[in-house]
């Protein structure tokens, strides 16, 4: 605000904030920014203004505009905080972690103890994959706030992106712990896959299902209850949550190769090629061709598999998988150096693996 304004302007001015912050509270985008436009008009710089439109914008998706109007009111109002906060949300809101990060990190030079910014450099740093200094913010909160739940779900989530299971698993059940009643569903969730990835398959059951009870529809539930049964080889269990989340979504691709790889495991050969084929007529699907190569190996039907892990082996050719079921199909048909020589092929791009060693020595 320049001191050039009239006394009475400057009331006005007051005023017409006030209605405009008003209409942002109760999400009434277009008389807010209708307000703040009219004080540039007064005013061409006030920074009140600036970041009640930044705010406005923000809010209706036009990040781009926002970022105009943030960076405008920085330019005028050098370290104001609401500007930078808000111009730090625009470079998250576009997956620009690092530019977010350096001006919230301009933000703590005024207020380095603000656990809302720490959190939300902390959860950029995460998205970005720099687990340590993640780690260390998230860390700096929980010693200031020992309960703050935005802390220990990002130390929930950190661990688990980087594959640290058992102490994600730790983090999610902290906050079970300290929040029982009224956790979030997707706490819940969290638990039960960590225990899906530890291959602790019956200790997840019961998360997935408490999240079930919550939500009957809930996909992640549902996905993780029949990926549990499945890794416990209760294959007709796990066939009826397929079908759950198929009922809802009966065009998920990945869902419909599930199901076909179950049937499969059943050796119901004629339902598992129906889902299979059914994936493939959405998109090319590498498990749904895979899954159609087993089933013709199964019948003997060599070279028809032989000729589908070939072209999959062209599309992914370090997969090592596709090597050992090709490998095994050649085996199969009486051809050993065949063989050998694609688990030989495998090996040339250097890539080590028990698996096709073992295969190999043993032909």
């Amino acid at each position: 605000m320049t001191d050039e304004i009239p006394e009475m302007e400057h009331q006005k001015i007051s005023e017409i904030s006030k209605t405009g912050y008003q209409c942002l509270k109760e999400n009434k985008m277009d008389e807010a920014i209708d307000c703040f436009t009219k004080i540039l008009l007064m005013d061409e710089n006030n920074n009140y203004a600036l970041v009640g439109l930044g705010d406005a914008t923000r809010r209706q998706g036009a990040i781009h505009e926002a970022v105009k109007f943030y960076q405008r009111c920085l330019s005028n109002h050098p370290g104001n905080n609401y500007a930078l906060f808000g111009l730090a949300d625009c470079y998250k809101a576009m997956n620009q972690y690092k530019k977010a990060i350096e001006i919230w990190e301009q933000y703590l030079i005024h207020d380095d103890k603000n656990i809302t910014v720490l959190t939300r450099i902390a959860d950029a740093y995460r998205k970005v994959r720099d687990f340590a200094n993640s780690r260390n913010i998230y860390m700096k909160v929980l010693e200031m706030e020992d309960t703050n739940p935005y802390a220990i779900i990002g130390m929930g989530h950190l661990h688990y992106d980087f594959k640290e299971y058992k102490e994600a698993l730790y983090y999610w059940e902290k906050m079970l712990k300290i929040n029982s009643e009224n956790v979030d569903i997707r706490v819940l969730t969290s638990i039960g896959n960590c225990h899906r990835k530890l291959k602790t398959f019956c200790e997840g059951i019961p998360y997935f299902e408490s999240a079930l009870k919550r939500e009957k529809n809930n996909f992640y539930a549902l996905f993780g209850l029949a990926d549990c049964y499945r890794g416990m080889n209760q294959i007709a269990t796990s066939l009826k949550y397929w079908n759950f989340i198929l009922e809802q979504d009966p065009r998920n691709k990945m869902i419909l190769t599930r199901m076909g790889d179950a049937y499969r495991n059943l050796n119901d050969y004629e339902k598992a090629k129906d889902y299979y084929e059914r994936a493939l007529n959405i998109e090319f699907d590498t498990y749904a061709v895979m899954g159609l190569a087993l089933i013709a190996k199964e019948q003997g039907k060599y070279d028809e598999s032989i000729t589908s892990f070939r072209r999959l082996i062209q599309q992914d050719n370090r997969n090592y998988r596709l090597y050992l079921e090709l490998s095994d199909c050649y085996l199969k048909s009486g051809n050993r150096r065949k063989a050998a020589e694609i688990l030989e092929d495998f090996q040339k791009f250097g890539i080590k693996n028990q698996k096709v060693a073992e295969m190999l020595e043993h032909i």
